[in-house]
């Protein structure tokens, strides 16, 4: 059984629920943050059932909040192992064009989909370079290396977020800590229903359907990223992954 430490934004619905629900199903302690206080303290409630959990409502660009959380962590829990930086914003629902894209929106996504998921990680690093091991990973999606008409502020952000992901890598070489960009695949989640209004997601993957090979993934980080590799980066789409793709 997992007994490993993970931290979780974004935790209160979607893929972010879907992740602590399997990671307690597997014994892991978690950590979890998202906005929606009513459903993370739900879902809290829930796990605490099965497994320790800590749970906070947080605004993922919130430093000082997050930073006092991560402190929280480490002295309840002795360390973390493993972080998800899951929370995202769109920018916009339905997301405009790059040509109507104002500079406030865009300021709002680049915050959230990629300096957030950097500050916390540079909370949690030095705990992890203390232990000499643990994960970073950072959700992406496809329209971080695709031209889709209309994600052009949300798919900036995550190209924006994988490439300082990859040279964060770079930088860990040799620490024992591993970087991983993990695009689930296209979901049938609120988000995505935001995204695109109108549109009949019933065909897309659950997040429920998503998680096992996302976490099975991240608990065998070690050979998912050989350590004779060089950059100490992998990016997975997990849904092709799952399939044998």
């Amino acid at each position: 059984m997992n007994h490993s430490v993970v931290l979780i934004t974004g935790a209160s619905r979607g893929l972010g629920t879907a992740l602590a629900r399997e990671w307690a199903r597997r014994g892991a302690a978690l950590l979890l943050t998202a906005r929606g206080a009513q459903a993370l303290n739900a879902l809290a409630k829930e796990l605490s059932r099965v497994t320790d959990v800590l749970a906070e409502p947080i605004d993922a660009t919130d430093d000082r909040a997050m930073a006092a959380f991560v402190q929280t962590a480490i002295s309840t829990f002795g360390r973390i192992d493993v972080l998800v930086n899951n929370a995202s914003t769109l920018g916009g629902s339905p997301m405009p064009k790059l040509e109507d894209l104002g500079a406030p929106a865009f300021f709002e996504v680049m915050d959230v989909n990629a300096r957030a998921p950097l500050a916390i990680a540079q909370r949690v690093l030095p705990h992890m370079r203390a232990r000499g091991s643990g994960s970073i990973v950072n959700v992406t999606s496809d329209a971080a290396v695709n031209a889709y008409a209309g994600w052009g502020g949300y798919g900036a952000s995550k190209a924006a977020l994988e490439h300082l992901s990859r040279i964060l890598a770079a930088e860990l070489y040799g620490t024992g800590i591993r970087v991983l960009v993990l695009d689930p695949g296209n979901m049938d989640t609120q988000m995505h229903r935001d995204a695109e209004p109108g549109e009949d997601l019933s065909s897309l993957a659950k997040p429920e359907d998503v998680a096992p090979a996302f976490v099975e993934l991240i608990d065998n980080a070690n050979d998912a990223i050989p350590s004779s590799s060089k950059d100490n980066f992998a990016r997975y789409e997990i849904q092709a992954l799952a399939a044998g793709v």
